[in-house]
């Protein structure tokens, strides 16, 4: 029998299956800049992501990915068209993108509708106050709500990583938009939770 390459994948990372995607999201560098890109795969231990961006081996990325959330990782390894990241989890947030994956996962194999129609909400009235973490207020327009999070037409912008609480939902300021921000929820809502709080 042939020996196994030296560049095998370490048994940590590869005990765990990859699920294909196509997720949009964004990932901010080390040096605090923010860029656009598209989740191929991922696994509890590992994302690749699609981008014209290439940063270097061994740098800390932080991802805000559609339906996922925030992730952090290192960068494992740089290719054309991309990179892949060894992600930096507790076992508590491993055990929860296992599951969320197991369901993206189930849904492909049984051919389930697009989870959007379900994830992105459209409240009747897109119009909330969203209270800044000095107690300043501000009347904003809800541009795109999900079960993670919210973004926000508003005059305002907030700092990155800022607390703030839109409606009676507290979240943390993600990133700057054009028009406004958007907001990672503390926890996952339910589209019950969402309806009763934001109406």
């Amino acid at each position: 029998m042939m020996p196994q390459s030296s560049r095998s994948e370490p048994s940590e990372r590869r005990r765990f299956s990859r699920v294909n995607l196509d997720l949009l999201g964004r990932f901010m560098r080390e040096s605090f800049e923010e860029f656009p890109c598209r989740v191929e795969n991922m696994s509890p231990g590992g994302v690749a992501v699609v981008t014209p961006v290439e940063p270097r081996q061994g740098e800390r990325i932080i991802f805000y990915v559609d339906h996922i959330g925030r992730l952090e990782g290192i960068v494992a390894r740089v290719y054309p068209g991309g990179f892949a990241v060894d992600l930096i989890n507790s076992e508590r947030k491993r055990e929860k993108l296992a599951a969320q994956l197991t369901w993206f996962a189930n849904r492909a194999e049984l051919d389930l509708p697009e989870d959007r129609r379900h994830q992105r909400l459209l409240p009747k009235d897109p119009r909330v106050e969203v209270t800044l973490d000095d107690g300043r207020r501000y009347q904003v327009k809800i541009i795109d709500l999900s079960l993670s999070g919210a973004a926000v037409q508003c005059s305002v912008r907030p700092a990155l990583k800022s607390r703030v609480t839109l409606g009676m939902m507290h979240g943390t300021v993600v990133r700057h938009l054009e028009e406004g921000f958007a907001i990672e929820f503390s926890a996952v809502q339910t589209e019950q939770t969402l309806h009763s709080l934001i109406g």
